[in-house]
This record gives C-alpha cells, sequence and structure tokens, in this order.
C-alpha cells in the first residue's frame, strides 16, 4: 500500500488499536518513494528516534543509527511508518504491558482481547491493514506467537540468517528477527530483504524468496504431532489443526502422525531459564534502577535469573546443545515439522494469568532448538477468534518452511481473510 494510505489507516484506527508507539508522517522512505510500508518493533533502533523497548525509561533516548536491518528494509525500497508496541524488554508472550499499555487485538472490537507477545504491535498493526509488512524479535515464540491469534503470517529464521545489530537483545542465545505480514510472499519477501550476514559483505541476501515460494512441496514428508501428544489444546484449535493437516495433504504432502523424541513443551522451561539467566545479566542494572516504573510482572521474570549461577548457565548450554542434535538427527528425516501454534485463541486481557505462559508453550522449542518456523493463520474459532499452524524445519532450511507454509496457504482458506475494524472507528 503507498504510505499516504497506510498513514491514514493509522490515523483511522489505532487511536483504539494502539498497535504504534510513535508514527513517522513523513514516512522514513527507502529507495523508492512508493515501495511497501513496514512498522519497526520499538527493539529495534531508528537514528534519532527513541527505542522505548516498552519501558517508561527508553533503552536508548536517541540511537545514532539504524538497526542494520531497518536499514536494509529502506535500502530494499521500504517505507517505515512507525514503531510499534512491545511486551517491556520483549520478556512477555501475552502482549499485556502494565508500563505503556497493550494493543487490541483487532479481531474483537468489543473486549480487549491479548495481542500476543512480544511483537505485538507489529502483529495488530499487520493484521489491521496499517501497513504491509512488520519487524518482530523471536526469542520464544514473540513473531510467531501475536502472528497466530491476530490472524497473520509469521516467519522466524533460524539464528545466523539475519544481523541482530541494533536490535536490543534479551537472551542472545536465543533472539532471532523475523517478519510479519499478510501473506507467505509478503513475510519471505521481507525476510530476503534482511538477510544476510553483519557489516557490508558480497553476499547481502542469502535467503532467495522467489526460489521458496515457487519451489514445489509434492511428495514432501512432513511429521505432524499428534493431538494427543500436544498437551492441552482448546477443542477448536484441536478440531481446526486435524483439518489443517488434510487441507496440506491435498497439496500432494505426506505427513506421517508422530511424537518427535522430545515434546515441543519439554523446551519450555529450559528456554525460560536461558531468558532468565542471559536477561539478568543484560538488564540487572536497568532493573534495580527503574524497577518502580516497569512492569512487575517483568521484573519478577528478570528477578529468577539472579539464582541462576555462571556454572548452572554453563550447563544449560550444554544441555541445549545436546538436545539440538538429539532433535536434529530426528527431523533429519523430514521436511518439517507441524503442530497449532498455540494452544488457545486470545483470551480477554482481565482473565490472563501473568504467572503462567500457554501461548509460548509450542514455540519455544524452535528457538531452544534452533529451528526456523512459521505461523500461518488455518481458521477461526466459532468466537471469530484466529487459530494459527506452526511449520517448523530443519536447520537453516529456511526455503522448505516458507515453500511448505505457502503451499499450506493456498489451500488453507483462508483467503487473506481480516478483521472488521468498524467497532475501531472515531
Amino acid at each position: 500500500m503507498r504510505p499516504t494510505e497506510a498513514l491514514a489507516r493509522i490515523r483511522r484506527y489505532d487511536g483504539r488499536l494502539k498497535a504504534f508507539v510513535q508514527v513517522f508522517d513523513p514516512p522514513l522512505f527507502g529507495e523508492d518513494d512508493d515501495g511497501p510500508t513496514v512498522a519497526i518493533k520499538d527493539l529495534f533502533d531508528v537514528a534519532g528516534v527513541p527505542t522505548g523497548g516498552g519501558a517508561q525509561v527508553p533503552l536508548d533516548p536517541s540511537p545514532a543509527r539504524h538497526a542494520l536491518v531497518v536499514e536494509r528494509l529502506l535500502q530494499g525500497g521500504y517505507s517505515a511508518v512507525g514503531k510499534t508496541h512491545t511486551v517491556e524488554l520483549a520478556y512477555g508472550g501475552w502482549g499485556t504491558n502494565r508500563a505503556v499499555g497493550a494493543p487490541w487485538n483487532p479481531w474483537d472490537a468489543k473486549v480487549h482481547r491479548a495481542p500476543g507477545g512480544s511483537s505485538s504491535g507489529s502483529a495488530v498493526a499487520v493484521a489491521a491493514g496499517l501497513c504491509d509488512a512488520a519487524l518482530g524479535s523471536d526469542t520464544g515464540g514473540s513473531v510467531r506467537i501475536p502472528a497466530a491469534i491476530c490472524g497473520v503470517v509469521g516467519l522466524k529464521p533460524g539464528r545466523g540468517l539475519v544481523s541482530l545489530k541494533g536490535v536490543h537483545p534479551l537472551s542472545p542465545s536465543l533472539d532471532t528477527v523475523g517478519t510479519l505480514a499478510r501473506d507467505v510472499t509478503a513475510a519471505a519477501r521481507a525476510l530476503a530483504v534482511i538477510s544476510g550476514p553483519d557489516g557490508d559483505a558480497a553476499v547481502r541476501h542469502p535467503f532467495d524468496a522467489g526460489h521458496a515460494l515457487s519451489a514445489d512441496v509434492r511428495g514432501r514428508r512432513l511429521a505432524a504431532i499428534p493431538i494427543e501428544g500436544l498437551g492441552e489444546l482448546h477443542p477448536e484449535v484441536a478440531q481446526l489443526y486435524m483439518e489443517a493437516l488434510e487441507r496440506l495433504r491435498s497439496t500432494g504432502v505426506v505427513i506421517d502422525m508422530i511424537q518427535p523424541p522430545q515434546a515441543l513443551e519439554t523446551s519450555f522451561t529450559p528456554n525460560g531459564l536461558l531468558m532468565a539467566g542471559e536477561g539478568w545479566r543484560i538488564w540487572k542494572d536497568r532493573i534495580e534502577a527503574h524497577a518502580e516504573v516497569m512492569d512487575p510482572w517483568i521484573v519478577r521474570r528478570f528477578q529468577a535469573g539472579r539464582d541462576v549461577s555462571d556454572a548452572r548457565l554453563a550447563q544449560a548450554h550444554a544441555e541445549r546443545a545436546a538436545g539440538q542434535a538429539e532433535f536434529h538427527a530426528w527431523l533429519s528425516q523430514y521436511d518439517g515439522l507441524l503442530s497449532p501454534t498455540c494452544p488457545i485463541p486470545a483470551p480477554p486481557l482481565d482473565t490472563i494469568d501473568e504467572t503462567t505462559s500457554p501461548l509460548s508453550r509450542l514455540t519455544r522449542a524452535a528457538n531452544y532448538l534452533d529451528l526456523p518456523g512459521i505461523s500461518v493463520p488455518c481458521g477461526l474459532t466459532d468466537e471469530g477468534l484466529p487459530v494459527g499452524l506452526q511449520i517448523l524445519g530443519r536447520p537453516r532450511d529456511e526455503t522448505s518452511v516458507v515453500a511448505l507454509g505457502a503451499a499450506f496457504e493456498r489451500v488453507s482458506g483462508w483467503n487473506g481473510q481480516s478483521p472488521d475494524l468498524s467497532g475501531f472507528e472515531p
């Protein structure tokens, strides 16, 4: 969409949606004034613009330069229309933020439902058609979770494909940068633009979106986790998941219903230990200085890392390496692994239990095991709330993840459904 159209939609709808913390009017133009529009999670530096990080006290009041991925988007012809809400310091899956407020999931104008986190505003902005694509970070599902429960596509690469330079960290061993968009094509093209090593290496964009989007998936063999191996699921999530598998079979793929050697949720606790242990070491001074104006639940999560000793953290990394080796060996016989993205649809904000993290129960494994993944919409519940299908790939095989996501999208019946925004008009 043209930048002028994006800004008009933001002015019309974002007063209630609150996807953006700052709107760029005029936009930050790249090489093409009429290129695709993009929103930037407020964890990424934009030169001269405060990086809030979801906090009352900015992480950087005036960055000297753009994050490398922002620079690449501008060079690639994208126009940046603003910075979007995030869970404070990106540490939460619900999308709540008691420090600066939470965006509104656009699929329900009457009830303030969770937008998903931590890339909450990016998902809301894309779902509401306020931009063509958005940047997010994903440490335990923070791109895929909000994508799933806001009804958009969330694409998370493996570590190393996309630079983290200029992106404020949560857990350096788990952090990745991903893209959100209304369809797989737009998400994949944005990933191609931002991918590549740090600096000005000759090979700037090693991910070939065109190749991935045109790949034939017929005959590919996929593993799908059976319902009984997924833990507690909302009944409609389970139903839509099984229907999604049948639709995907119609593309010519072969799907084996099989439980992996490690259930996805076994990664939940060790992934959380790494986040807390590494996050506390990074943000300790800030938390001790500003705890009184921070989201208290975020403070508690970081403080859990105080008791993680250096020896325990080293042991956790060794355990992770062993778990990765076992899982990667098993996954090598398949082209992908299927599950629901989230076990429940978006709940009302006032019913959320901040001591639990069910939305990330099936997503953290991708970060812990260092696998690329995508969440693609696979239907709506009877209440009209989106549900996502998660496709995980073999290490460094973003091409298959995108190919399978695009193949499913063509048969999903979703057809670019979007929420009714009439209830969000002033």
